[in-house]
């Protein structure tokens, strides 16, 4: 049997899109995907990211919110930005990972004037569920969306 598909998903601070893209994928495609997450910074786990994945059937109240440095020297096949932010400044990966952004909302910034409560919630879940149809389209989604990882930023 082939190795997995190694992919990261990458997003500013590690604490709610890329998380839930990590989740999905451990959850929904463990078979062909062996999926991490990380941020161009380190902002913590979303305490509502995790509460909505929670309610999906989705665990990851054990994932820990970190840096690309902190994942080491692992080979990636791809890196999946999830957001503008990470997608302008993703950094260059050694070897052969290819580069796909797959943008969703910000939950915490669209709710950030929002009390706790269901009107909060229903962002994040609409975001995981956006979230979940893309990764269940994947790997075929990546063969078709990759581009090289030039080092040069999308829209350049």
């Amino acid at each position: 049997m082939s190795a997995k598909f190694r992919v990261l998903f990458l997003c500013t601070g590690n604490s709610c899109r890329s998380q839930m893209a990590e989740g999905w994928a451990r959850h929904l495609r463990a078979d062909v995907i062996e999926p991490y997450s990380a941020g161009i910074e380190c902002h913590g786990m979303n305490p509502h990211a995790v509460r909505v994945m929670a309610e999906a059937g989705v665990d990851i109240s054990g994932q820990r919110s970190k840096t690309v440095a902190d994942l080491g020297d692992v080979q990636f096949d791809c890196v999946v930005t999830v957001c503008g932010h990470a997608n302008e400044h993703c950094p260059v990966f050694p070897g052969k990972a290819k580069r796909l952004h797959a943008g969703f909302e910000d939950p915490p910034r669209l709710t950030k004037d929002m009390p706790d409560g269901e009107a909060k919630l229903a962002v994040y879940r609409r975001v995981r569920d956006e979230i979940r149809a893309f990764v269940e389209s994947l790997p075929g989604a990546l063969m078709g969306r990759m581009v090289e990882n030039s080092g040069v930023a999308a829209g350049d």
